[in-house]
């Protein structure tokens, strides 16, 4: 696996231990170490039973301001600010696509990525969910990476996979991507299957430095 990145540390509060999930010790400044954190996380069987996109609301103007969740997340990880103009219609601008390591410079060339993919959250927990609480995960502005503007080539490639089926091409971004997937899985209080938190253990295991905090979602 690759070493971990200096972005592997995502920016939360911890996440009280569940009353079935085991205390773990955390470094300096309240974090848990990635493995901790794995080891937090209920291990379940999923089932897609049920699973319809359209359950999910997508992208909506929670603020009124004009720039629904899409165009947020573009304001908030530009490089380079692009412009705003009337309907939040957004030019210029650059991004940089942490799971591919490249520049974009065309808005239209990204997708808004859910770290843990909307089918994937319905498999772990969100099926049982009433209707109001899965459009709030599914424009979370409230987290760091809960969503992610990247290149759209490797995040079709990702699809509804998780990271035992799929992990980011490029090379150091692995730490950093089983930081964000984690503390998504966390925020959300839903769970792993057992290849999942296989695959997670062993990244861990190479990304010694990582850390993660979690506020739970309201």
């Amino acid at each position: 696996m690759a070493a971990c990145t200096g972005d592997a540390s995502a920016t939360y509060d911890p996440k009280p231990p569940s009353a079935t999930a085991p205390t773990a010790s955390a470094p300096a400044g309240g974090s848990l170490r990635l493995s901790d954190a794995i080891g937090q996380l209920k291990v379940a069987d999923e089932s897609r039973t049920g699973y319809e996109r359209d359950k999910f609301h997508l992208w909506i103007d929670a603020d009124h301001d004009g720039c629904d969740t899409r165009k947020e997340v573009l304001l908030s990880e530009a490089v380079t600010k692009p412009r705003q103009g009337e309907s939040c219609k957004l030019t210029g601008g650059t991004w940089r696509s942490y799971y591919d390591d490249k520049t974009v410079t065309d808005a239209s060339r990204l997708d808004i990525d859910h770290l843990v993919p909307l089918a994937e959250a319905w498999d772990s927990g969100a099926s049982n969910w009433s209707d109001e609480r899965r459009e709030k995960y599914a424009n979370d502005l409230d987290a760091q990476r809960s969503l992610v503007a990247v290149s759209s080539g490797p995040n079709r490639s990702k699809g509804d996979q998780d990271p035992a089926e799929w992990m980011p091409p490029a090379k150091d971004a692995s730490c950093t991507y089983a930081t964000d997937w984690v503390t998504a899985k966390l925020r959300w209080n839903l769970t792993i299957d057992h290849a999942e938190n296989r695959a997670l253990a062993k990244l861990a295991a190479s990304c010694t430095e990582a850390t993660v905090k979690v506020t739970p979602a309201l």
